[in-house]
């Protein structure tokens, strides 16, 4: 299948489809990061029932590889899960890689750890046990968020936002009472987008890539009816950002940024509700705020982000997170040892 939309119409129609096993994504990622993109579509009586967009690089001598937010699939189905893994398994062996990455889309539990609302997803630990069956490792480096915030977008608006805390519900009535005014991004605001975006990394010191990067995510994705940005502006001017990509029955929360001034008009409070309207206009399912914490206390780095994004009373959704299998169990625990030291040398 080596058409860009034959993959994605396919794609489209499975269970735990998600963004980053698209097309678009695994072309900016060849493009970008230097892996290697081999698409794997799996069928029965002609018709596909699996997809894994399967990406792998050079790290020095050594090579690894990786399934982001896949492989797309009904987890029900064990039989044909376990056929899957035998699959990649194999390639995995044949190419020679130190680990084999897989993070699905697959939900372990929902609810604060702990809390009346935590509830174990017996999908999740069918999933699991599959996993630790065949030999995989659970990770220790969790490339995506494996937590998030979900908004089920099938209630009415007004259910959605009656659920919404009193206070995030007060600050979006603020940002409009004080002028802020949310408008749809083009191509034309991707330098725009950025500048907000290079802003905010000096302001909560996070690493931002140059210009070019997110100007190819960003301009690609929108091109191809995959992303959708907001601006919100203040007497003209841009204050802040959201751009989401979607995809399937899913909206992201993929990034955000705001200006160092008129942060008091609560631009980002307005601009995730227009969001969440937007995508509920569009027919999608969800809203995945992506990114929550994996400690939930003051020490984990999501922390203020975390309580921003609760305001909006999404489901905290514990993912099964990232599992590792490796075909040379000597050579992967050499590398989880030295792997820091390597990557600092190169």
């Amino acid at each position: 299948m080596h058409e860009p939309s034959r993959w994605n119409n396919a794609l489209r129609s499975l269970p735990f489809a998600h963004i980053l096993q698209t097309w678009e994504w695994g072309e900016f990622k060849r493009e970008t990061g230097g892996w290697n993109m081999e698409r794997l579509a799996f069928e029965r009586h002609g018709k596909v029932v699996a997809m894994a967009s399967l990406a792998t690089r050079a790290i020095g001598p050594l090579k690894v590889m990786m399934v982001s937010k896949g492989p797309a699939l009904d987890y029900a189905d064990t039989e044909l899960a376990l056929e899957i893994l035998r699959e990649l398994e194999r390639r995995a062996k044949r190419f020679g890689v130190v680990w084999l990455k897989l993070d699905p889309d697959v939900i372990a539990a929902t609810g604060l750890p702990g809390a009346d609302d935590d509830r174990l997803n017996p999908r999740g630990l069918q999933v699991t046990d599959l996993l630790r069956a065949r030999g995989w490792r659970f990770s220790a480096s969790q490339v995506q968020f494996r937590n998030t915030l979900t908004i089920d977008l099938k209630r009415s608006e007004d259910e959605i936002l009656a659920t919404m805390s009193g206070n995030t519900r007060r600050k979006t009535r603020v940002a409009y009472k004080k002028g802020v005014r949310i408008r749809a991004a083009s191509v034309e605001d991707l330098p725009l987008l950025y500048q907000l975006y290079r802003v905010t990394g000096e302001r909560d010191k996070f690493l931002i890539r140059p210009l070019e990067y997110y100007e190819r995510a960003w301009r690609e994705f929108m091109t191809a009816g995959l992303a959708h940005a907001l601006i919100a502006e203040y007497q003209g001017k841009a204050i802040a950002h959201v751009i989401l990509f979607h995809f399937g029955r899913k909206c992201w929360y993929f990034y955000g940024a705001s200006a160092n001034e008129q942060r008091e008009r609560m631009p980002n409070v307005a601009l995730q509700w227009e969001a969440i309207k937007w995508a509920k206009a569009q027919g999608y399912a969800v809203y995945d705020m992506w990114g929550a914490p994996d400690v939930f206390d003051e020490s984990d780095a999501l922390w203020g982000v975390y309580q921003f994004k609760r305001g909006f009373r999404g489901q905290l959704v514990r993912h099964i997170g990232a599992w590792d299998f490796a075909p040379q169990p000597w050579l992967y625990h050499t590398y989880v040892r030295c792997a820091p030291r390597l990557l600092n040398l190169l």
